[in-house]
């Protein structure tokens, strides 16, 4: 593994620093309350922790399993409740990006655009995140090997952006599973950029409920804690107070109440791990 990558600012958050960094938060926006709640609980848990943190929340999925999923409010009113989010808690904020020509609109509201999985060699897509200007996060597609995630980079780095992290969320092999192989954290890591691990989304079912993606949260612990032992710069998590009653992805998703727990855990974890 590389031992140093190009540290990414986000909002005055630094990813690949000497801080583990938080991206968290709701699947998709919910209800103003649920949003506000998730935000400034991180927010406070983060603090606590000295851990670099950016909410997250979705304003559309447009890859659910089925056409009657929830897939968020839309890019106005999306950007909108973002933008309300990041004023009234103080928190930088990203979303996914699925269209090029939503990019304008998503990068004068957002600290840093995310390109999904399903999107990640769309080269226009791409391009037009790098041009924004904004740091970009790139999740790794299902369907690619860590070594091919190097094409993606240099898609954005064309641009002249060097701003970017990579994602690790899992691989498919089809019958509604994902295998996570930690040693695509090291692969990636080598290209010089931070390294984040979707611990969460690693735990889904695709497919799996009967016309919705399934989860085994029981997993998401043990995964971010061998993650960071290989040494990812960061933790992507989805979070809910009643995961159970989330708009999507509840299966995989993390309760609130144990982020703190699971957190110090991992800085335990990397301490260890670096001494």
């Amino acid at each position: 593994m590389s031992e140093t990558v190009k540290p990414v600012t986000v909002g005055g958050q630094v990813i690949g620093g000497a801080r583990l960094a938080l991206i968290a938060g709701p699947c998709v926006l919910e209800d103003e309350r649920t949003n506000l709640e998730i935000a400034e609980r991180l927010r406070d848990i983060a603090g606590e922790l000295e851990i670099p943190f950016i909410f997250k929340a979705s304003f559309d999925k447009a890859n659910r399993t089925s056409v009657t999923s929830a897939r968020g409010p839309g890019l106005a009113r999306g950007l909108e409740a973002l933008a309300a989010i990041r004023e009234r808690v103080g928190v930088p904020i990203l979303s996914d990006v699925h269209w090029p020509e939503h990019v304008p609109a998503a990068a004068q509201v957002l600290d840093m655009l995310q390109i999904p999985a399903f999107l990640s060699r769309q080269t226009d897509l791409l391009v037009a995140a790098g041009e924004s200007g904004k740091p970009v996060n790139i999740k790794k597609g299902q369907f690619l090997a860590p070594d091919d995630m190097l094409h993606c980079l240099r898609k954005v780095q064309s641009t002249g952006n060097e701003a970017i992290t990579l994602c690790e969320r899992g691989s498919a092999f089809g019958y509604h599973n994902l295998v996570v192989d930690m040693r695509g954290l090291i692969i990636m890591r080598g290209f010089g950029h931070p390294v984040i691990f979707d611990a969460t989304h690693s735990v889904q079912l695709p497919g799996g409920g009967a016309g919705e993606s399934s989860g085994e949260r029981q997993f998401v612990a043990p995964l971010a804690r061998a993650a960071v032992a290989a040494g990812a710069d960061g933790i992507f998590a989805e979070v809910h107070p009643e995961p159970d009653r989330a708009l999507c992805d509840g299966p995989n998703m993390l309760p609130l109440d144990e982020v703190r727990g699971l957190l110090k855990t991992l800085l335990e974890v990397r301490a260890a791990c670096r001494n």
